[in-house]
């Protein structure tokens, strides 16, 4: 089976028909849960088999070592990777003395299927044990929205073709073995038996909890299991535990027809500074609360949440059901990746996998949160607020590196650098003004003026001083910031990064506007009108470099001068470059990695015209290789707004299925959270021509040959709700909630009141040549997908009644 066709095509889930081993941990990555706190990769029922374990909380982590050839001032002492902590999610099943194990006997069905608007995992399987007995065994599992710490299992099994003698143990285990490390630099360390028991207990019910710290980071982590037994038989319950494993047994003779049912409650805790009796209670009363609110409870608390965010975020697609159900699906896990974080990091991955060792990077600031900003706004304050307590750290490496301000880190846990590659890492500073973009997006959006004065501004003071010590004034009275490195991390280590420049400008300006507004507490901060004027004065200096014989601007100064990549004879197995080529070669050559001032035109369009920015990306168009999953989506906004449609059309599909058809081959490692979320942004920003550059919002609307219709919602100063909805020929904004606001569609101010739709013509899109990329890297051709199932009303197989 390959990535393509693995999974149905319906607009409200995804269903997998078949169990294919050798693609197991893509499918454990895809149906994964979250809540933005607690993460369950989609590991069987059973543990075995697996291709990734995966159980993790946000923030636990354990530290390695950075090595280094060299010595040298300023490299980071040691590394931080997410851990699989204690795993809750295994029921084991033994029919007849014979372990439920698909890879023996014969298994007649086996089906999931992850539906977006309730947030649960369906499993239903049909399998004859090597001695001839068949059962049918089916669970649904949830990571619940509303209950922070808590996941729970309900867990059937039927006998079908004669009585059968049932063992169900489900278990909790602490410290399970890993695959090896593969090499490749997205995956993430190995860590090896990362926890150490403190405690293990149970009673005589059904109840078992295990408490564990981690060897060196000092975490401790506590996790607990309860249970309710429903059976038809007499059974048998009992427990036990020991320092790494707790296990709860159920023994029972079943008839055919009847069924056998648990519920496992399971609860999470941990902390860097609680004693061990803190977190064991702390685990505890969650769990009893898990119990209180009973399965059927937690079930309807999560279709009433989801019900909620579906209402006010779901984007719609007509024309190409494929891509209404990838982008449901993308809208999903960034809500999961999101939703209860509280004041914890987002990381690339979300809680779906150990790539990238579990780090926060950019992609948070930059992908993510722009799409939270305008559905789950409160997400985006709890992210920022974690930015904001980790500014003590930031603004010791700032010290560190000689610098005023804050230096954030390029990736990190818990707020200290963990990029042990200075050129790829530390020279990153561009994460600054990407993290107070955020900021400036989220106020204005949002209204949350105390959110500014408390914890906003801070950041962007901190930040605009780190920006006015990095750069300088030049003999021409140009400010230069040299020796960074953009987005495009095949070229590190340049001057005047078009990116960044443009950025750390619109950072040093919002840094003086916002200490302007509250000359109270920025006074506190130590900010006084001369250091507010030197900032302005910077950003009103910004150098930005540009081509006058080519008529493009630079990615950064003297970058085309450099020689041309060859790409006639680097063959298609030679992608990514990064794994078959050295940094040196890439570093002085005309080759993009991702979108680099493409991106940079997508978030500071105002700086550039629009045959700029046409020009622009025909330049950079034939020299983006799109090794990076963040490229996609910005070359389809800026496709679509030069009037490439069908291109950006190609670049949307392939955002929005990078983890659904694996296009980078790492999505065993966890999904692709900036990707996933940019796939929305390339719909909203691209299609809907979206720009929030300044206190008005700005549509721009046209669609591609390939879509008849989209549409879609956004959340603005928490009490208007504006629904937008774009066809070929006309755009409709209508205000759900809230009484009035103003727009502009178009060169025109529209004012949509509630109750009132507004609709205005959109231009017909003059047919351009289409262009040229890389050989061999061009997207993939977008035609309109649909599905049996698509239009119907049908859903699969896999219902509740099922379960």
């Amino acid at each position: 089976m390959t990535a393509h066709d693995a999974y149905t095509v319906e607009p409200w889930g995804l269903t997998e028909t078949s169990l294919d081993l050798d693609v197991l941990a893509r499918a454990e990555s895809v149906f994964a849960l979250s809540n933005g706190h607690v993460g369950l990769r989609a590991n069987l029922d059973e543990g075995e088999p697996h291709g990734l374990p995966g159980t993790y909380l946000n923030g636990v982590f354990e530290l390695r070592p950075l090595p280094y050839a060299e010595a040298a001032y300023g490299q980071p002492e040691s590394g931080q990777s997410v851990i699989n902590v204690t795993n809750g999610k295994i029921i084991r099943l033994l029919v007849d003395d014979e372990p439920f194990d698909l890879r023996y006997g014969d298994l007649r069905e086996h089906q999931r299927r992850l539906d977006f608007r309730d947030g649960m995992l369906r499993r239903r399987a049909e399998w004859t044990s090597p001695a001839g007995r068949s059962v049918r065994v089916t669970s649904t599992r949830l990571v619940s929205l509303t209950q922070r710490a808590v996941a729970a299992i309900a867990y059937e099994v039927e006998p079908l073709n004669g009585p059968a003698r049932i063992v169900v143990q489900s278990e909790l285990v602490a410290n399970e073995q890993l695959p090896a490390w593969t090499g490749d630099p997205r995956a993430s360390a190995v860590m090896e038996a990362p926890l150490v028991a403190e405690q293990h207990t149970h009673n005589t019910d059904a109840k078992a909890l295990l408490v564990h710290q981690t060897r060196f980071s000092g975490l401790r982590v506590a996790a607990a299991m309860d249970h309710e037994v429903d059976c038809p038989a007499d059974f048998q319950g009992e427990v036990e535990s020991d320092p790494d494993q707790a296990r709860y047994s159920v023994t029972t003779v079943l008839q055919p027809g009847q069924t056998l049912r648990l519920v496992k409650y399971i609860a999470y805790g941990w902390s860097a500074a609680r004693s061990l009796p803190a977190v064991r209670d702390q685990v505890a009363a969650a769990l009893t609360a898990a119990r209180f609110t009973g399965w059927d409870g937690l079930v309807n608390e999560q279709r009433q949440y989801l019900g909620d965010f579906w209402k006010r975020s779901d984007i719609e697609i007509d024309g190409d059901m494929e891509l209404q159900q990838a982008i449901r699906f993308a809208l999903f896990h960034v809500l999961q990746a999101g939703a209860r974080t509280e004041e914890r990091a987002i990381p690339a991955k979300g809680l779906t996998g150990p790539g990238y060792d579990g780090h926060c990077f950019w992609d948070t600031e930059t992908f993510v949160l722009p799409v939270l900003t305008f559905c789950l706004p409160d997400a985006v304050a709890q992210a920022l607020r974690w930015r904001h307590s980790t500014l003590p750290l930031a603004r010791e490496r700032a010290s560190q590196l000689g610098l005023a301000g804050a230096v954030f880190p390029w990736r990190t846990i818990r707020g200290e650098e963990c990029s042990g590659y200075w050129p790829a890492g530390t020279a990153a500073f561009h994460i600054g003004a990407d993290i107070a973009r955020a900021v400036e997006r989220y106020v204005r959006a949002s209204g949350d003026i105390d959110f500014e004065r408390d914890f906003g501004m801070e950041i962007l003071v901190e930040t605009a001083r780190m920006w006015r010590s990095l750069g300088h004034h030049d003999a021409e009275g140009l400010f230069r910031i040299d020796g960074v490195t953009g987005p495009d991390e095949y070229s590190a280590i340049a001057d005047n990064n078009m990116y960044t420049n443009l950025m750390a400008q619109a950072n040093l300006r919002a840094a003086a506007d916002s200490a302007t507004r509250h000359l109270h507490e920025a006074g506190a901060l130590g900010v006084n009108t001369e250091e507010m004027a030197g900032w302005r004065d910077a950003a009103a200096a910004m150098f930005l470099p540009y081509d006058d014989k080519l008529g493009v601007h630079c990615q950064s100064e003297g970058f085309t001068n450099h020689e041309m990549w060859d790409f006639d004879n680097t063959p298609p197995e030679k992608y990514p470059l990064l794994l078959h080529f050295p940094y040196f070669d890439l570093y002085r050559k005309q080759v993009v990695k991702q979108a680099d001032l493409v991106l940079a035109m997508q978030v500071r369009g105002d700086a550039f015209t629009a045959e700029e920015k046409a020009r622009n990306f025909a330049y950079y168009e034939r020299l983006t290789v799109r090794d990076s999953s963040l490229s996609a989506c910005s070359q389809a906004v800026i496709a679509a707004e030069v009037g490439h449609l069908d291109l950006a059309y190609d670049y949307l599909a392939e955002a929005a299925l990078m983890d659904l058809h694996d296009l980078g081959g790492n999505t065993k490692d966890g999904l692709h959270m900036a990707s996933l979320a940019g796939a929305c942004i390339a719909l909203t920003a691209g299609f809907g021509g979206l720009r929030d550059h300044d206190d008005h919002l700005v549509f721009r609307p046209r669609l591609p040959s390939g879509l008849s219709r989209i549409a879609f919602s956004m959340m603005l100063r928490r009490d208007s709700l504006l629904y937008v909805e774009i066809t070929p020929s006309h755009a409709t904004y209508e205000l759900r909630q809230g009484e009035r606001m103003t727009l502009m569609h178009d060169e025109e101010e529209v004012e949509v009141v509630r109750g009132r739709p507004v609709s205005r013509p959109i231009p017909r899109p003059v047919p351009l040549e289409r262009l040229h990329q890389p050989p061999g890297r061009e997207p993939a051709r977008r035609h309109a997908q649909s599905g049996p199932n698509v239009g119907s009303g049908t859903e699969p197989t896999l219902h509740d009644a099922d379960l």
